[in-house]
């Protein structure tokens, strides 16, 4: 099987990944903006945003970039996320991945942005 070539595209906003408690509200703060991504299990409930949209107080990580995967992508494609996460990992970039029905998203720190992008065109995905 040939290597996976993705089209990439880096989102424009600067995002934060935050952390509520399990029981929280979905705050509106949380959902509105271009991207958003909201995950709730019985320990938390986990907000993706952009990083100007976070109130003070909110336990959160900012700095994040976001890689955009070209879609939709059938689900029977596999090796997707691994034909990204390995040259992203050998160049020592840390991933925080989120998965959609049509395609997948990479956050990665703001700092690491220009080695992620040397890495995945080593890898044969462009970037646009």
């Amino acid at each position: 099987m040939a290597p996976l070539q993705l089209a990439i595209t880096l989102l424009p906003d600067t995002f934060a990944v935050c952390r509520l408690p399990a029981g929280a509200e979905l705050p509106a703060w949380a959902a509105s903006g271009a991207f958003y991504a909201v995950t709730r299990t019985v320990d938390e409930l986990s907000i993706v945003c952009a990083q100007g949209q976070v109130p003070a107080g909110v336990a959160c990580q900012p700095g994040w970039r976001c890689l955009q995967v070209a879609g939709p992508l059938d689900f029977a494609l596999t090796g997707v996320l691994a034909s990204l996460a390995q040259p992203l990992a050998a160049a020592g970039v840390s991933i925080f991945a989120i998965s959609t029905y049509d395609t997948d998203y990479l956050l990665i720190q703001d700092g690491a942005v220009e080695a992620a992008r040397a890495a995945l065109r080593s890898a044969g995905h462009t970037l646009a």
